[in-house]
């Protein structure tokens, strides 16, 4: 028994911090008396290697002599994909033997940003992933302080960098950008005689052509999650509106661009002949209807179109159309380091790791997600044809000046979400445009939703 657990604890399958087995499993998995395995776990205290805890049972220790260092890696949802990080840690544990990195995917937490604050509050997280909105999040309450201020890298876009500095302290690694762009089926196209996009289209285009696109009864024109915060906000962006009033409540939706903006979008999705009636409950469930040719053309973003980089589909990308102004939702990723790990430099090294050029190279070259480091960005493919990216790959390096994030409409959260719920019930029909106007002026006018922020004359 003694040294089944020795060797399982200096090879990583129980990593520091981590529990063994009760005495009791202990006694049964190796057909031991309680004394037997009692002596058994003394003999690894007296190596260094566990620690007991009353009450609790035997944890392996948080530094072992002369051994690893073990850091947890908190991360959402599509980040294996996105990252391609099972490649990223066994690359960074080359460089770092010492180091183990215990990965703790999230994807099954709804409340991803408040899981992670309690994780690293209770020292369960070294390094956790982050985008642009949940650090708004945590700078709006007061939260960001739980970040520890990182070494920025020299050549990241600093578009990039901008959504996770506060003051002049980066306090978050950004490793990839996704600007929201437009796909589309070339095939439908050719057999439609439509001509293919690009970044003159209007939404009024996009209305026009998607008529001729559909297909009655097998495909749709045009198709995007609604309620995703990477999608919907693109339409206030380009009202080219901003929501800091000049003066306490002097904020009129009435007459506005913004509730052109606001109109289009309801004109949009009320559109049965060109947008389905799908009650779609993610961006997965936009990609799969466009991976089975049943919408012609999505919003979608970089890194959703991981989902095609292995498949057999002819598409390509290209500018979201503009109402006002080209403009496009823009998400950040980056990667945090808990200001009270137990083990920073370890942590620190992790998140500088994946900003650099190495994995960076590794990422671009075995997803299409765009790195943050812009030298690996726009360098060439080792392999252009490994995956299946859109001809149009570099078409972000043209539309850069478009890019715009939540942050942008100059809105705190905790109207920007209100905000939301109320369009929801215009875009449903449930309320009308008076109503809509009346609500959204009552919320943005209010001090206490309003956060008291005006801009300067």
């Amino acid at each position: 028994m003694i040294d089944h657990l020795r060797s399982d604890i200096l090879n990583g399958v129980y990593a520091p911090g981590d529990l063994l087995p009760s005495e009791l499993k202990l006694t049964k998995l190796f057909q031991l008396s309680n004394k037997s395995a009692r002596k058994g776990l003394d003999a690894l205290v007296e190596e260094g290697l566990i620690v007991k805890v009353d009450r609790v049972g035997s944890r392996v220790t948080e530094q072992l002599p002369g051994f690893f260092q073990s850091i947890s890696f908190g991360y959402s949802s599509s980040i294996e994909r996105d990252f391609a990080l099972p490649l990223l840690i066994e690359d960074f544990r080359k460089l770092h033997p010492t180091i183990r990195v215990k990965a703790l995917p999230l994807q099954s937490v709804s409340n991803y940003l408040g899981t992670v604050k309690d994780y690293m509050n209770s020292g369960l997280l070294d390094v956790c992933t982050i985008n642009n909105l949940d650090f708004q999040h945590l700078e709006e309450n007061d939260d960001i302080d739980m970040l520890q201020p990182l070494v920025p890298q020299t050549h990241t876009y600093r578009f990039a960098q901008r959504a996770f500095t506060q003051g002049q302290t980066l306090l978050a690694q950004p490793i990839v950008f996704s600007p929201l762009v437009l796909a589309y089926h070339r095939t439908h196209f050719q057999e439609a005689n439509v001509p293919e996009p690009d970044g003159s289209w209007t939404w009024q285009d996009i209305i026009q052509h998607a008529h001729t696109l559909a297909v009655p009864g097998q495909r749709h024109g045009f198709y995007f999650y609604l309620l995703s915060d990477n999608r919907w906000p693109v339409f206030l962006l380009q009202s080219c509106m901003d929501f800091a009033m000049k003066q306490p409540g002097a904020f009129r939706l009435h007459g506005t661009p913004l509730l052109e903006s606001i109109r289009l979008c309801k004109e949009l999705i009320n559109n049965r002949e060109v947008f389905p009636r799908y009650l779609s409950e993610s961006n997965d469930d936009v990609n799969e209807l466009f991976l089975q040719g049943k919408v012609s053309m999505i919003l979608t973003t970089y890194t959703s179109l991981n989902d095609f980089k292995d498949l057999d589909i002819q598409y390509d990308i290209s500018p979201v159309p503009y109402l006002f102004e080209p403009r496009t939702l823009l998400n950040v990723i980056g990667v945090a380091v808990n200001r009270n790990s137990k083990q920073p430099q370890a942590a620190a090294a992790f998140s500088d790791y994946l900003a650099s050029a190495r994995a960076q190279r590794i990422l671009r070259n075995q997803t299409i997600s765009l790195p943050a480091l812009k030298p690996v960005a726009e360098e060439p493919l080792e392999d252009a044809n490994s995956l299946n990216r859109p001809s149009r790959y570099d078409l972000f390096r043209e539309t850069i000046s478009s890019f715009r994030m939540n942050r942008d409409l100059n809105m705190p959260l905790h109207s920007f979400f209100p905000l939301k719920t109320i369009l929801k019930q215009y875009w449903s029909e449930f309320i009308d445009e008076e109503a809509l106007c009346g609500q959204v002026e009552e919320l943005l006018n209010s001090p206490s939703a309003k956060g008291g922020v005006y801009a300067e004359e």
